[in-house]
């Protein structure tokens, strides 16, 4: 199940580690996305950090780490095609993280809440 931030943010906690991207929400008030900088792989974060700077033709913004952990992967196809966030951002993942305290997971909205929030 998808777990969401008040940033606007996903996370699929499926897999051995937590897939990170930015919702649809972010997507279309963003605009284009024409660059991505990505975080190092190994870097350890901590809830709040940013860790994803993104340039769109509307604006700066970036990814804040909603766990604590390491990052375990980036999205390497982003640095020659940043706007596939904005053809699929649901579908389209930036980052992969280990969480360091899984039970952050629990403090993040489910689905419902965040449809909610956007209103």
């Amino acid at each position: 199940m998808l777990k969401f931030t008040t940033e606007h943010e996903w996370l699929d906690p499926s897999g051995e580690d937590v897939a990170v991207g930015i919702t649809e929400h972010a997507a279309s008030e963003l605009g284009d996305i024409v660059f991505v900088e990505l975080p190092e792989v190994g870097a350890s974060v901590s809830k709040g950090d940013e860790v994803v700077a993104i340039d769109s033709t509307k604006a700066a913004s970036g990814i804040t780490a909603a766990i604590d952990g390491v990052i375990t992967a980036v999205n390497e196809d982003l640095n020659d095609a940043p706007e596939t966030i904005n053809a699929d951002p649901m579908g389209t993942w930036v980052f992969r993280i280990d969480p360091t305290d899984p039970a952050q997971l629990d403090e993040l909205m489910d689905e419902a809440a965040y449809r909610e929030m956007i209103g």
